[in-house]
């Protein structure tokens, strides 16, 4: 028997309105130029009943996660929810207020910054906080910071240890095709219909404004270490490897609350994201919810996040860390049980169900992560992509497996009524695997792929996850009209100042194109007159390395190209634009070559797109 909650259950309706302040009107923020952003009032249609193009959960899900404006979580802490898929916290201080994760954007957090000072009055931000490395947790800092407090060296903007490093190997190093792939599962191109978007189960969306990347000043490196910032004093715990590879949950002693920005959502998270990223660690992820309860529970009247509602009352927050606890030890350990049965991540899916209280909890349910893909990313975890068949070490690339089942079936009208007749008893999964053969095959081929949107369709306005539906709603309208999803935001992102001359070259290593560099060499010096750093590029073998000397080291090897520059002078030449400044010994052209060799990226111009 499948166990479900109950809608007769309402008491994430009160927590999702709790200390309610005042609201946004019109919903709308808009960069300088005037182009939206954000827009929460385009969900007003969920305030209606459920139509038949919603799973109700989902439905359910959307109405809490929408309710936008300032509330109060607890005397002293503010909260601004639905300006953005992330909440921003603030906590006042004796001279000024605390800011947490500021959002995607710089104009939505300017606007959640703008109606607690409407509310609470002006207070300058004295510390911020980056809970984690996601963009969402970071990328609006610039507003909420004035030009004077950016370049202020003592305002702390603290960070777990290891945030930069993640950052760059999750958002930067794999970013394009992250974004790319994530602009499916944030359904960015879907109409904001019951027929489209309804959110993403954590939030209602991901704005589109400009982002930005300060570096923290401080870093967090091992649990129980206190810091005072503007008389709040702040506890840490570090959460590695659960929802982000370097992340931090936080107690605030002086106001018995605690803060667990994304390990304990009010939804089932990702232990493996579909846009991409590092599979986490769920059995770790349960200990440090565990160990949460043992440092802050008896000390904690409020549970607040980064996402979601909060959740008010002792008892009340250590159950739902305890029952998240369990949610992701559960998955974890049966996954594993099972998987040493000989049992492989796709069976083990089909066959998991979640125990009683897990099932029947709303907070436990898969609106975000599901158990079907993070079953398959703990599997993933310990025993890697290949599931043990032979059959899959080798397999055919899409295109030429689609073709030799079309062949093996007949034709594309043959493989088309096939599916129609799958599709008619009710197994759209089957019927989408034969027709997404058939469309892998022939993609030009109209009535095939009319028949695969509409079975994506049917998937999609079947589906409790949120992210699922996005996905095959979006790949249906794909279909249908040829829309390109587009790239979520930070794609376009003027990072590279903010970033050291070692992650700019990492990035120009992973951006050059094997088979063009093929046969090709160089080798280039740069020495920086303001670091004193000197830095080695040398191609070979379609490799782009970079060695780092001390000054007083000679180079051995004649360099096709010496150049002797400031660090910024040097971001402009990879970057493509030569200064004056720069002294020159050698042949330029070897550097014009090299950049030459790096791949167009989507949303890019010829050079290192995140330069």
């Amino acid at each position: 028997m499948a166990f479900e909650p109950s809608f007769n259950d309402t008491q994430d309706y009160n927590d999702a309105t709790r200390g309610f302040i005042a609201k946004l009107e019109p919903g709308i923020i808009k960069d300088s130029e005037g182009k939206v952003v954000w827009d929460i009032d385009q969900f007003g249609f969920m305030e209606k009943e459920c139509p038949s193009t919603v799973h109700p959960y989902l439905w359910r899900q959307g109405q809490l996660n929408s309710k936008q404006g300032l509330f109060e979580i607890t005397p002293g802490i503010y909260q601004i929810r639905a300006f953005d898929l992330s909440n921003m916290t603030i906590v006042e201080g004796k001279e000024g207020i605390l800011v947490i994760d500021p959002l995607v954007s710089c104009e939505c957090a300017a606007a959640a910054l703008n109606i607690y000072q409407q509310h609470r009055g002006q207070r300058k931000v004295t510390g911020l906080i980056y809970s984690h490395s996601h963009g969402d947790h970071y990328m609006g800092a610039e507003g909420v910071l004035s030009p004077e407090q950016l370049a202020t060296p003592h305002l702390p903007i603290i960070a777990p240890d290891g945030f930069m490093e993640a950052v760059m190997s999750e958002s930067i190093l794999a970013g394009p095709a992250m974004r790319q792939r994530a602009a499916f599962m944030y359904g960015k191109a879907l109409p904001r219909t019951a027929t489209g978007h309804v959110g993403v189960g954590l939030g209602m969306g991901s704005s589109t404004g400009k982002t930005s990347l300060i570096p923290p000043n401080l870093l967090i490196k091992e649990t129980g270490e206190e810091h005072i910032v503007d008389s709040i004093r702040i506890v840490f715990q570090m959460v590695p490897g659960t929802e982000a590879p370097a992340e931090i949950n936080f107690h605030l002693p002086d106001f018995n609350a605690l803060c667990v920005p994304e390990t304990c959502t009010n939804c089932l998270h990702n232990i493996v994201t579909l846009r991409g990223a590092q599979v986490r660690d769920a059995k770790a992820w349960s200990g440090y919810l565990d160990e949460a309860i043992v440092l802050f529970g008896d000390k904690s009247d409020v549970l607040f996040g980064s996402h979601n509602w909060s959740v008010w009352g002792q008892h009340e927050l250590i159950d739902r860390l305890a029952t998240q606890r369990d949610l992701y030890g559960y998955l974890h350990d049966q996954t594993v049980r099972m998987m040493n049965l000989g049992m492989t991540g796709i069976e083990i899916a089909e066959q998991i169900q979640l125990p009683d209280k897990l099932a029947t909890s709303w907070h436990c349910r898969g609106f975000y992560g599901s158990i079907s893909h993070n079953v398959k990313g703990i599997y993933q975890k310990y025993m890697t992509w290949f599931d043990g068949n032979p059959v899959n070490l080798w397999q055919h690339p899409p295109a030429a497996t689609g073709q030799r089942y079309v062949e093996c079936l007949g034709g594309l009208d043959v493989v088309s009524l096939q599916a129609q007749t799958y599709e008619g008893q009710g197994d759209l999964r089957f019927a989408a695997t034969l027709l997404a053969h058939a469309n892998a095959a022939d993609p030009t081929h109209e009535p095939t792929k009319r028949q695969l949107a509409r079975v994506y369709e049917k998937l999609g306005f079947g589906a409790e996850n949120a992210t699922w539906r996005n996905f095959y709603l979006t790949a249906a309208q794909h279909l249908r009209t040829g829309k390109q999803a587009g790239m979520v935001a930070g794609g376009r992102t003027p990072l590279g100042p903010n970033l050291s001359v070692d992650q700019w070259f990492d990035i120009m290593s992973v951006q050059i194109d094997g088979s063009t560099a093929a046969g090709k060499t160089c080798l280039i010096d740069f020495n920086l007159t303001d670091s004193g750093e000197r830095w080695r590029l040398i191609l070979s073998n379609s490799v782009l390395t970079h060695r780092r000397y001390p000054a007083n080291v000679k180079l051995t090897g004649q360099a096709d190209l010496e150049l002797t520059l400031s660090r910024l002078d040097l971001l402009e030449v990879l970057r493509g634009n030569m200064s004056k400044a720069v002294q020159q010994k050698g042949d330029f052209g070897a550097l014009q070559k090299l950049l030459g060799l790096v791949a167009v990226q989507q949303g890019s111009a010829r050079g290192p797109s995140q330069l």
